[in-house]
């Protein structure tokens, strides 16, 4: 339910920026922060940069970037209930970090 209220307020800010006229410096600022979040999260891939994509986003996309998903994946666990059970026991690291939060948004570029 948490990923539910995350997309709402993720695609509030394409709308809220959707231009009206000229490029004023607010939305390009801001859009492109947003854009530059999305990415270091895995949520958008490189080539997708516009604010059109942010829009189109599902919830399963932000679900995928979780790290029960990711443990799951990877093949760390034998289940999604058996990873998040090894991320509660603390027998996952995310970088140097032990990481007990199944829920943890894992940045694209870190290491399991």
């Amino acid at each position: 339910w948490r990923m539910t209220l995350v997309l709402p307020k993720a695609r509030a800010v394409p709308r809220q920026l959707h231009p009206r006229g000229g490029r004023p410096p607010r939305r390009i600022f801001q859009g492109q922060a947003l854009i530059t979040r999305m990415i270091r999260y895995g949520i958008l891939d490189e080539d997708k940069q516009r604010l059109d994509y942010v829009l189109a986003l599902k919830v399963e996309d932000f679900l995928e970037r979780r790290l029960q998903t990711l443990v799951f994946k990877r093949g760390l666990a034998k289940s999604i209930h058996h990873a998040r059970v090894l991320i509660r026991q603390k027998h996952i690291r995310v970088g140097r970090q032990i990481v007990d939060i199944p829920s943890f948004m894992a940045v694209s570029y870190t290491h399991l």
